[in-house]
């Protein structure tokens, strides 16, 4: 976590959005449902509605700041407090500020505006609370923990890894990458702007088995096998995310606006359980640059991707499955 020379609350922000429209491009605006955003999922999904002609966004927000904001001994003044959104894509970054709700509350409530121009996927949004600390204005004094995802593509609002699935017969593609790959049942792409998964159609029967949607020992081999692939994705894009970070001046690495983002702060609790995810995040950039650490993280990794793909429940099902199918023989 990071270190501040000065008193800061030691609680995040919460962070809620209470309401999603769309202005399209006749100047009409269309009120989205409720269904548009989650909270549990921390995710806002744009395409909800179908809509292809839609302009900009307007996301309501509400912030509720920790106790103590309002403190008459707080160390601060000016308080003030801001809705960002990033985007990594699209270097984007957009600012609004938020109004207090009463006088005495620490309630904020507000609006942000999303150009769909501005944006090609995935942008994230967080809240700041500053002030002036000593003499300096615009200090942190509090943030989200979580940001909020907002998805200008999805119809869902999915908080967790977006992944394209394609399938192709790797030995006719006209990507080398493919053909280069002609005996790999799939293969995972992470340098797309969403990571990509080729399932090759070469293969005799994966496709149907993929497809299949039966309740016998097919659909466990289905689910085993969709776990396996998972299990793939789920460490491809890790080695993607952690190998294309930004590094501050002083050396520390800064997390990803975007997916990447999302699959560090995702994976890093089971990498290195224990510590604060921004710790984590220096603990393995240090074992990937240093001289030693990397190799023996690779387990850890490797068991983060398994627990996310939940593969051990696929090997269960399809064990019982089996052993089933061997009593009634």
């Amino acid at each position: 976590m990071k270190i501040y020379p000065y008193k800061r609350l030691n609680r995040p922000v919460t962070l809620r959005v209470t309401s999603v429209s769309l202005k399209l491009s006749d100047g009409t605006r269309d009120p989205l449902e409720t269904s548009a955003y989650s909270t549990q999922q921390q995710a806002v999904a744009l395409a909800v509605a179908g809509h292809t002609d839609w302009v900009s966004a307007t996301i309501g927000l509400s912030a509720t700041l920790p106790p103590g904001a309002n403190a008459p001994d707080a160390g601060w003044s000016d308080l003030r407090v801001l809705a960002v959104l990033t985007d990594g894509e699209t270097n984007v970054r957009t600012s609004r500020d938020l109004v207090r709700d009463t006088d005495e509350g620490r309630d904020w409530s507000g609006s942000m505006d999303v150009f769909r121009d501005d944006h090609l996927g995935r942008a994230s949004l967080a809240v700041h609370a500053v002030g002036t600390v000593g003499g300096v204005p615009g200090r942190s004094i509090a943030e989200t923990d979580r940001n909020w995802i907002v998805d200008t593509l999805s119809a869902e609002p999915v908080h967790g890894l977006r992944l394209d699935v394609q399938k192709a017969s790797f030995t006719k593609s006209s990507r080398e990458s493919l053909r280069a790959c002609a005996d790999a049942p799939w293969i995972v792409d992470v340098s797309a702007r969403v990571p990509t998964v080729f399932v090759n159609t070469d293969v005799e029967g994966i496709d149907g088995l993929l497809n299949s949607r039966g309740s016998g020992v097919d659909s466990k081999v289905r689910d085993l096998l969709v776990a396996q692939m998972a299990t793939d994705v789920w460490t491809a894009v890790f080695h993607g995310a952690i190998g294309d970070l930004e590094v501050e001046p002083g050396g520390a690495p800064v997390f990803p606006t975007d997916w990447q983002g999302e699959v560090l702060r995702e994976m890093l609790p089971d990498v290195v359980p224990g510590v604060h995810v921004e710790e984590a995040l220096r603990q393995v950039h240090r074992r990937r640059t240093g001289e030693s650490g990397w190799v023996e993280l690779q387990t850890r990794v490797h068991y983060a991707a398994v627990r996310r793909a939940d593969t051990n429940k696929a090997l269960t099902y399809a064990i019982r499955s089996l052993e089933q199918l061997n009593k009634e023989v």
